[in-house]
């Protein structure tokens, strides 16, 4: 079954530039990945700072193996220093 994911995060505005350049990384490297199906970043447009990750993966196992990459592990140290809050993360399966 496919695991859906949304992905929030919120920036310092000063930072939004190596913000974008973390996120070009990890959207590169991560739509290498086995079972990634989608992984899209999204800027809000109300909201300076607010990114969105929509990610569709073909399994939770494909997603566990995502979580120890290590773009993805570098994505976390290095975006933690410059982010307003703690990402949030919305996980689900497609109902209907």
């Amino acid at each position: 079954m496919n695991l859906h994911i949304i992905a929030l995060f919120k920036f310092n505005e000063n930072y939004l530039m190596e913000a974008v350049e973390l996120f070009q990384n990890l959207v590169k490297e991560t739509r290498k990945e086995a079972g990634c199906l989608q992984y899209d970043l999204i800027e809000d447009k109300d909201n300076k700072g607010t990114f969105f990750l929509i990610e569709l993966w073909e399994s939770v196992e494909h997603h566990n193996s995502h979580n120890g990459q290590d773009h993805l592990l570098d994505f976390r140290k290095d975006a933690s220093r410059i982010m307003e809050s703690s990402a949030q993360v919305y996980k689900g399966f497609k109902i209907y």
